[in-house]
This record gives C-alpha cells, structure tokens and sequence, in this order.
C-alpha cells in the first residue's frame, strides 16, 4: 500500500521536520540519541476514511517543551492515520502495535510513540505505532472512531506480517494512558463490528495475542475518570449507559487475551484505581493478568527519567511476561 503524496509529504514532515533543529540529550540510559525515526510510514486506509474528513479538521503537529530537552511533538486533528514501522535487525517474529497517549485530544508521537518503538524492535520485535483520529471532532463513528483504527491497525499488522518478519499469532498491543484505554477497548471489543470492511485485510482477526497498558485510563466513571479523556469521548454529560460501555473494566470477558497493567501510585492526572478496578474486574472474570505498581513516577513518564530509579525495570519486565506469554521468543530457545 502507498500513500497518497500530499499525505506522504504530511507524514514526513510530522516525523521528521525539525528533528536537526534539536540537539539530542541524554535519555532514560543516560546517552545521547538522535531521535526516533521509523523505516517505514504506511496509511491505515489505502483510499482514505470513509466519508472524508469532517469539515475544519486540519492535522498539524505542535512541538513541546520537556525537561530532558528531547523531541516532543503531539499530532492535531488526526485526518490521515498511519503506523510508523520500525524493523529489527534481527526479527524474532514478534510484533508490537503501540498505541500513545494523549487524553483523546491529541495523540503523543516521540515520548510514548517512536522512542519505546525503537527501543523494542532493538530486541528483535517489528513494532508499529498508531496515530489515531480522535473521537470528538466530528466523525460518523464517534466514540468508536478511535476502535476503528486501532481494529484496522491490527488486521494490517496481520496482512503483512510474513513480508515484515512477523508472525500474526505473536501480536502485543501496547498502550499508555488513554492509549491504553484504546488497547484495552481493542482487547475487549475487538470482534465488535465499528466499520465496514474495505479491502482483504479486514477479514483477518483484530483481537491482540496479548495487551499491556501502561498506566492507563480505563474507567469512565467518576471520581476516577481522566476528566479529559472522558470530555473528549463520550462528551460532557454523558448517560450511565454511556459510561458503562466505554469503561474497560465493564467489557471483561474471558475471551480477552492475556493483560500487563503497569501503574505508579502517586499518578495525580490518571488516578492508580484505574489500574486496580481492571486487575479486579479480570481476576473476577478468570482472565490472565499481571499487575506491577511503583510507588513513585508520575504520569506519562515512558522510557524518559527512568533510569537509576524502579521504572527502570518496567520494559523488561514486559518483555519476560511477554515471553512468557508466547510472544516474545525464550532466550537461548
């Protein structure tokens, strides 16, 4: 598949525009790197979203400040979604679908997007990250457009798996804050029907082989809700209805895959109960899940300012439960 060349011209300069404008710093391991860039950008939808964009919608990217003088940009106004590759040296045959944050009004793109894609295809994943169109801006789907493109990012996983080195039944879907409310909508509601198919690749499964949510918004429901996470999918005043069908810990049912929850205590923007209701809701429901809480760390932290402290653990310890889940390979097998 190829984009069409104004969004090719759109994508490359959202992944690349100004990246020589910043000098890279040290990272969460103390080096210094030139910042994340993937191999490859695909679009989601070959002959674009049905019905067009909603009128007014413009993407842009805006860049952001961080204390570790990195690159920070945040995508506007999602119109042309996309997966960013990145391929290994050596693939594995493991595949990861990374789903940033952004609180549904935004969609992150280096901090919890490229730079974890890079750093986990250096362990021989081929990891591809999502930029989504967000829920509030006037799409036919609504609430569910967000579903939409996480549904359709992993049915094209799927589809070109063995040309990217991947097998399809060792797909993880990873995400972080309201990306990791995507990924456990796209564990739990994946056989939902939100779109109509468009070509061969919708055919394919879209349910994940195994999901980490990295702390995640999950409940709608107050007091626990992220208010803006909640404002911008299911709007300001919405019906006990409503709430209960977008809150994760709602839609468990034991066909789910198997679920990584990995929270910090002291998180002030997405309270930890986010991650201690689902942990509840699975152990209730029998499903397969692993719980990691560090008592500090904030919020949206990714692989930034992690280094000497707990966190640091945290991509590892995914990738032994990810090995243990079958997705990654058992060292020296």
């Amino acid at each position: 598949m190829q984009l069409p060349r104004r969004a090719v011209l759109l994508s490359l300069a959202a992944l690349g525009a100004s990246a020589c404008a910043i000098r890279p710093t040290p990272g969460a391991a103390g080096a210094a790197e030139a910042p994340a860039e993937p191999d490859e950008v695909i679009p989601l939808w070959p002959a674009g979203v049905a019905g067009g964009a909603p009128e007014g919608l413009s993407e842009h990217i805006v860049f952001r400040d961080n204390p570790y003088g990195l690159l920070d940009r945040a995508a506007h106004d999602v119109t042309t979604p996309i997966l960013s590759v990145f391929r290994p040296a050596r693939p594995d045959g493991s595949a990861i679908l990374i789903i940033p944050g952004g609180g549904y009004k935004w969609v992150v793109i280096d901090k919890e997007g490229l730079e974890g894609a890079r750093h986990f295809s250096r362990g021989g994943a081929v990891v591809y990250v999502l930029r989504y169109r967000l829920p509030h801006q006037g799409w036919a789907a609504g609430a569910d457009t967000p579903l939409q493109d996480a549904q359709r990012a992993m049915r094209v996983i799927r589809t070109r798996a063995a040309s990217d080195g991947a097998d399809p039944a060792r797909v993880m879907v990873m995400g972080f804050s309201a990306g990791g409310h995507l990924a456990g909508m796209l564990a739990t509601r994946f056989d939902a029907e939100v779109y109509a198919a468009v070509d061969a690749a919708d055919a394919l499964p879209a349910r994940p082989d195994a999901a980490a949510l990295i702390y995640p918004v999950v409940t709608m429901s107050r007091p626990y809700a992220h208010e803006g996470s909640r404002l911008c999918l299911i709007g300001a005043d919405p019906s006990p209805g409503l709430v209960a069908a977008y809150s994760v810990e709602k839609m468990v049912h034991t066909g789910m895959p198997p679920v990584f929850l990995m929270h910090a205590e002291d998180d002030e923007a997405v309270p930890v109960e986010n991650a201690l209701m689902l942990h509840a809701a699975l152990r209730e429901s029998g499903c397969a899940v692993a719980m990691h809480l560090f008592e500090t760390g904030g919020h949206g932290f990714g692989l930034r300012g992690i280094a000497g402290t707990p966190r640091q653990a945290w991509p590892e310890l995914i990738a032994g439960w990810g090995r243990d889940k079958g997705i990654f390979p058992v060292e020296g097998s």
